[in-house]
């Protein structure tokens, strides 16, 4: 019996995400009705934030998080944010009051968080134009540093 569960937690283990592997893809529903795929993201790095409306630091992340998807043009860097919310009137109330415009979808059930491996929040992943990830960021980070602005410019020269 031991064994058994040793095999289904290496297993379980081995699909969440990990720096230098590929980012497990998913489709979510976007807040404007469009189906969208992890993988649609492909050439462009992607900040692929997991947050809910009800936690404290998630609400003092989201503005640079904003600030930081309208830095870069073309899309060369996209926020993509899932949150954990159960109510959908909390979770469009949050994105209307902090005038969220990058690409959100919600995700109740925390399949795609759980996927990826996340057990707190604010959680971010750092995926790389090839679609792996380069790094996994737990709590706040400080999204408009010239230290970070310099780390995302550098991963959308690797396309």
């Amino acid at each position: 019996m031991a064994l058994i569960l040793l095999l289904v937690f290496a297993v379980g283990c081995s699909q969440r995400a990990q720096a230098g592997r590929r980012a497990p893809d998913f489709q979510l529903t976007l807040n404007n009705g469009k189906k969208v795929m992890l993988a649609s993201y492909r050439g462009r790095v992607v900040l692929l934030n997991f947050w809910a409306s009800w936690c404290p630091p998630c609400v003092q992340e989201t503005p640079a998080l904003e600030a930081l998807a309208r830095e870069f043009p073309q899309g060369q860097v996209v926020v993509l944010g899932v949150s954990i919310d159960q109510d959908p009137v909390a979770y469009e109330a949050f994105l209307a009051e902090y005038h969220i415009d990058y690409p959100t979808a919600r995700d109740p059930s925390q399949d795609v968080m759980h996927r990826y491996g996340t057990i707190q929040i604010p959680e971010t992943y750092v995926i790389a134009p090839d679609g792996t990830v380069a790094r996994k960021l737990v709590s706040i980070a400080d999204w408009t540093s010239p230290q970070m602005k310099s780390y995302l410019t550098g991963l959308t020269r690797q396309n």
